[in-house]
């Protein structure tokens, strides 16, 4: 079962790149971008996640709370946010729960056969934990229209 617009989003408990474990419902009170993406230290991946990095003050001031979520393990979440000086929590799926409930699931990835990642996707969730925006991309080369999730999120304010 995917998240939906309008319904509750699934929550977690994920660890971030610091071993920090991570709900989503620690963000309640805070609007949110979850932008899962395929892996870590990939082309799209690296451009998709460097320009959340750099809108980070626009969605901070309109009191969002942007993660990154791929199934890379913590290990390769910490060294691609320190390469690329990532200035929000990166999140590591690796048992791929999460991707499987809110729907992004991308199996055999890449041509590699047992081998599930995430698809690229974005989710507006709400100060009430409500997935007010879904955009989930066609093939893993397409990145977000980030103007349009920034819109999203600032119509919650």
């Amino acid at each position: 079962m995917a998240a939906e617009v309008g319904q509750q989003a699934p929550d977690f408990e994920l660890f971030d790149q610091n071993k920090q474990p991570t709900k989503l419902s620690d963000s309640k009170g805070k609007n949110v971008v979850l932008a899962f993406y395929p892996g870590a230290f990939t082309g799209v991946c690296t451009t998709e996640m460097c320009t959340f990095r750099d809108r980070f003050d626009a969605f901070n001031s309109m009191n969002a709370q942007v993660y990154g979520v791929s199934v890379d393990g913590i290990f390769a979440q910490k060294a691609f946010s320190d390469a690329n000086n990532l200035n929000f929590p990166l999140l590591s799926d690796f048992k791929r729960e999460t991707v499987d409930a809110y729907g992004v699931a991308l199996p055999n990835f890449a041509g590699m056969d047992g081998y599930t990642a995430s698809q690229r996707a974005v989710f507006v969730i709400d100060k009430e934990g409500v997935v007010k925006f879904k955009w989930v991309g066609e093939n893993p080369g397409v990145e977000p229209d980030y103007d349009e999730v920034q819109r999203q999120v600032d119509q919650l304010n």
